[in-house]
């Protein structure tokens, strides 16, 4: 029995050496894995937690650089910035927008547009960083919220640059305005492989010069190395890399002859676009009704938004860039230079004029009742005969016309730079065959070149085309690229880089034509049809009016402007260029449905002038009067 128990007790302490054995070997494996691990992690993962560390103790910030600034050829100012607080909130920081606003209600007012435009940015910029409930807080609001700011997770201030438009509506066409990046933005950009440069930046040029040069005026952005606390907020700068400001613009645009013509033009819409001849630089670029470019800086509200985009009176339309009429009777100096040029006319040729041309069974008549007697080229022009380019027109043949005025520019897109120039149409028997898909439609009739030759018809042209061809009749045929941009200045450095005047096409003419087309057109401000609105006028200038019809009125009934409603009414145009022994400006402007050229259009064009070559300032907007015979 004694030796029964020894055996059973000598297994026992055998089995449990065992366990203790395996115990200790697993133990041991353990600890060696654990060894290993820490080996593992220590050593070879060293360098990937060490930055890892590194993230979660370093912020690395964008810093935004500051935008160029716009000014004219002068050097005033037209877009700039200043800096101001912002209260914002983090999307992925807050659970509950609606009750933490409610709770920011409490200490800083927050408007009913502020929700609105917030919940709008919310839904249009979803992987933003942070978004604005409120812009430019005020010194008191930000000690308010400073002291509360515990309360609110996910919401801070930060100091932001924001765009700032000096004058308003004026020149908005031009500057255009910036706006928040869209996700449509987002996409042009990484597309562009400039997703890094943008980091941090919220807004982007939308419109006119701020989208056309949105690369020159951004600049580069730079970044800090913040270190930053649990909670994420930041303790101390560890690195910076400094942002290099955007170049800034100056304009070839004289903001004073801008603002008079926008004062001349008062409450009627339409386009001026004023060009120096010799270089193509731009002097003025008007289109009427505008628009205040600041109402889009921080994301515009629902109320101006709608009044902007429903309103009848179009006032985001560029029409100078955009619009494109029939150029009426601006466009018989042009046919007559074609007429010279071809051979179909001489200055001394004459016509008769009863009041009408009768061509295939259909009557077209002139603006004056019984015609103007004999009228040779001079004539024609002082008056503005359209029977004299009736005849013409059927003499030169749709062909030609086409041919010449595409040497002057017209029909095609200037190459402005701005983005969304309209192309305009040049009518040719070409066109009309890929324009229609009917054959019945794609023949192109006789009686069609007769409307033509007048401006009528086909013809649309935009304001930027007339006044490009005007330069060019004023600079002798030479004509050159229109440009906004004179040079582009590095803040930096100081250095400024000159946009070279850039010649598109250089028409050979014969010099006798073209001084007699000039001296034609003085005649038309002397003893025609601009004659009133250029009486007394200090300097010789060269004109021309026209009325451009804008539906159709029957062969046998004659137009009253009384018995038309005021969107139908014909549109006024002029073109103009002085003085006519050196040309340093020529003009073209459209005013919409206010009938005769000579009524409506010439005297903004004087005030244009006047202030151009004489410094004149007009006092108010120009008044609708009677002066003209009715032509034009």
């Amino acid at each position: 029995m004694s030796v029964m128990e020894l055996r059973n007790t000598e297994r026992e302490l055998h089995n449990f050496q065992i366990r203790i054995g395996v115990a200790g070997a697993l133990v041991f494996g353990a600890f060696l894995m654990l060894l290993l691990r820490f080996a593992y992690l220590q050593i070879i993962q060293h360098d990937y937690y060490q930055t890892k560390a590194e993230d979660n103790r370093i912020s690395v910030v964008p810093i935004t650089p500051n935008r160029g600034n716009i000014v004219d050829r002068t050097g005033a100012v037209l877009a700039r910035n200043y800096s101001a607080y912002t209260l914002e909130i983090s999307p992925s920081k807050v659970a509950d927008f609606n009750a933490t606003i409610d709770e920011l209600a409490t200490i800083i007012e927050i408007r009913a547009s502020d929700r609105t435009r917030f919940r709008r940015l919310a839904f249009e910029e979803k992987g933003a960083d942070s978004l604005p409930i409120r812009t430019r807080l005020t010194d008191e609001e930000v000690a308010r919220f400073a002291a509360q700011r515990y309360r609110f997770p996910g919401v801070d201030i930060k100091a932001r640059l924001f765009r700032q438009y000096p004058l308003g509506e004026s020149a908005s066409h031009v500057l255009g305005y910036i706006g928040r990046i869209s996700d449509r933005d987002l996409e042009r950009i990484d597309a562009d492989g400039l997703s890094t440069n943008y980091k941090g930046t919220d807004h982007i040029g939308k419109t006119g010069i701020e989208q056309a040069y949105e690369r020159e005026l951004h600049g580069v952005t730079g970044s800090e190395q913040v270190e930053v606390d649990a909670g994420g907020r930041g303790v101390r700068s560890l690195a910076r890399s400094a942002p290099t400001s955007g170049n800034n613009l100056a304009l070839t645009l004289d903001i004073g002859l801008q603002q008079a013509v926008e004062r001349a033009f008062g409450d009627r819409r339409g386009a001026l676009v004023a060009i120096e001849p010799s270089t193509g630089g731009v002097l003025a670029l008007v289109s009427r009704p505008g628009y205040d470019p600041n109402l889009f800086v921080d994301g515009i509200d629902t109320v101006s938004w709608d009044a902007l985009n429903t309103s009848i009176d179009r006032p985001l339309n560029n029409r100078a860039l955009t619009g494109v009429y029939p150029p009426g009777s601006t466009f018989k100096p042009f046919m007559a230079l074609a007429a010279l040029e071809l051979g179909k006319r001489t200055p001394q040729q004459a016509i008769f004029d009863p009041g009408h041309f009768d061509f295939g069974g259909r009557r077209f008549r002139d603006d004056k009742v019984g015609g103007h007697g004999m009228v040779d080229m001079y004539k024609s022009l002082v008056v503005s005969c359209d029977t004299y380019y009736y005849m013409l027109g059927n003499d030169l043949g749709i062909d030609n016309i086409s041919a010449f005025m595409r040497h002057l520019g017209l029909g095609s897109r200037t190459g402005i730079d701005l983005e969304g120039e309209s192309s305009g149409i040049l009518p040719s028997a070409d066109w009309k065959q890929k324009r229609f898909r009917k054959p019945e439609q794609q023949k192109w009739y006789a009686g069609e070149t007769i409307s033509v030759a007048i401006g009528q018809g086909y013809n649309a042209y935009t304001p930027l085309q007339l006044a490009q061809a005007t330069a060019a009749l004023a600079n002798d045929g030479v004509m050159f690229r229109p440009h906004l941009v004179r040079y582009i200045e590095n803040v930096n450095t100081g250095e400024r880089r000159f946009i070279e005047p850039e010649i598109t096409s250089k028409t050979p003419m014969k010099k006798e034509n073209l001084d007699f087309i000039k001296r034609a057109m003085a005649g038309v401000n002397i003893e025609g049809t601009g004659a009133h609105a250029f009486a007394g006028a200090e300097y010789t200038s060269a004109g021309k009016t026209g009325t451009a019809q804008v539906i159709a009125i029957k062969a046998d009934e004659k137009y009253v402007e009384s018995r038309v409603a005021e969107r139908h009414r014909d549109h006024a145009l002029f073109i103009a260029f002085a003085p006519v022994e050196s040309p340093k400006i020529a003009l073209a402007i459209l005013v919409e449905n206010s009938g005769f050229g000579a009524r409506a259009a010439a005297p903004i064009a004087r005030i244009a002038l006047d202030y151009y070559l004489l410094g004149k300032r007009p006092k108010k907007a120009v008044e609708d009067d009677n002066a003209g015979d009715g032509s034009d």
